[in-house]
């Protein structure tokens, strides 16, 4: 097996990155790998990992800021805040195994992004090392921070394709009181969508509004289609917002052990069916929250939609299938891609068949980080 060097600091990160740099050979950078599966597959070379940047840098609880190394396992940063009762709710597809700097770099974001938003919003600085062998930090501790370009934007959901990320720095969210799931079952996908549109349009500010069709219901063992809003902060506030509920049809409010297995299953399901289908593939569009309904409605398998964000996933066995649903979405105008799949499907797939009209700013900005081509080349749906 080739080395792997896991450098332990930022100065030593950025001098591991300069000296593969210089040796003008493909430069294979990640985390944990948790998700070497999502999005392109890199060419191999020097491979580097930052899971030895793994600790706190700088933590102010009262001010609602942390600095963290990339490094950094997820899933032990939130037991962390939980202790001062805050969190960073980006929680996503391998978020209990993988590294802060991985989240970041692939842009997980969870079913919470309605009420909490995305890690766009909740990043606020950033240090990362280059190829050319510097050290750039970007935006600061500050949760209102506008002084100039914030290049640590670029990162999110970069991949790895234009620097390596040493430090994250996150605006703290306080972790409510009480939190409350209700479940609502309908037969059909247009009573969903109009509870739905209640939901979301009425007096009532669900953290989390997520529509499963009845093929991924049955894997949690529920019935038809099932709209799951998630209900945040004090137990007044959560009674209330039971009771408003009720117009939108019967639900069952999750008990407190139930809740969090519910979420945590759902979020789990990728990593879930993978496992079980070798050459399986999980397809993502973004549509309108008016063409959510649509796009749902056209997966014939297991479907999943954000319903409040227009986010809808669907999960196939065979890549060909993934394929086929993809190009009729783009053909309707939404934007999608390949988010997870095999090594041998993705091969013969087109991750991203329709990039849109930015995809050239995007090979200019690579050009400037990496002018040569050598990191992560590839792993960007397989395009940069």
């Amino acid at each position: 097996m080739p080395e792997i060097h896991q450098p332990a600091t930022p100065e030593d990160l950025r001098r591991v990155l300069a000296t593969a740099a210089a040796a003008k050979e493909p430069i294979d950078l990640f985390g944990a790998n948790t998700k070497r599966h999502m999005a392109g597959e890199t060419k191999s070379g020097i491979q580097i990992s930052t899971t030895r940047l793994n600790r706190i840098v700088q933590y102010e609880p009262r001010d609602l800021t942390i600095s963290v190394e990339a490094g950094m396992p997820f899933a032990d940063l939130t037991r962390e805040l939980a202790r001062n009762g805050q969190m960073i709710p980006l929680e996503g597809p391998y978020s209990d195994e993988g590294t802060v700097g991985g989240m970041v770099a692939a842009n997980i974001n969870g079913p919470r992004r309605r009420l909490y938003g995305t890690a766009r919003d909740l990043v606020i600085g950033m240090k990362f090392a280059t190829l050319d062998g510097k050290l750039v930090q970007t935006g600061g501790m500050v949760v209102k921070n506008v002084a100039g370009l914030d290049m640590g934007k670029l990162m999110i959901g970069s991949f790895g394709t234009l620097a390596a990320i040493a430090t994250v720095n996150f605006k703290l969210v306080p972790r409510p009181h009480v939190s409350r799931t209700v479940l609502f079952g309908f037969e059909d996908i247009k009573t969903t969508m109009e509870a739905r549109d209640a939901a979301i349009r009425g007096v009532l500010n669900p953290a989390a509004v997520d529509v499963l069709n009845p093929v991924l219901s049955a894997q949690l063992n529920l019935k038809g289609f099932v709209l799951a809003l998630m209900f945040a902060g004090s137990e007044a506030v959560i009674e209330r917002c039971r009771r408003e509920a009720e117009a939108l049809g019967s639900g069952r409010t999750l008990g407190i052990d139930e809740e969090p297995r519910f979420w945590h299953s759902l979020r789990n399901i990728t990593p879930k069916h993978l496992e079980k289908f070798k050459e399986g593939a999980v397809a993502r569009v973004s549509t309108t929250l008016a063409e959510c309904t649509g796009a749902l409605a056209s997966v014939e398998g297991a479907g999943h939609a954000h319903a409040a964000s227009g986010i809808v996933r669907a999960w196939f066995s065979r890549p060909d299938a993934a394929a086929r649903w993809l190009n009729a979405s783009v053909s309707r105008g939404w934007k999608g891609v390949i988010e997870f799949s095999s090594d041998t499907a993705r091969r013969n797939l087109n991750l991203w068949p329709a990039p849109g009209g930015d995809f050239e700013i995007m090979k200019r900005i690579k050009h400037m980080f990496d002018p040569e081509g050598l990191l992560n080349s590839g792993r960007l749906y397989g395009l940069i």
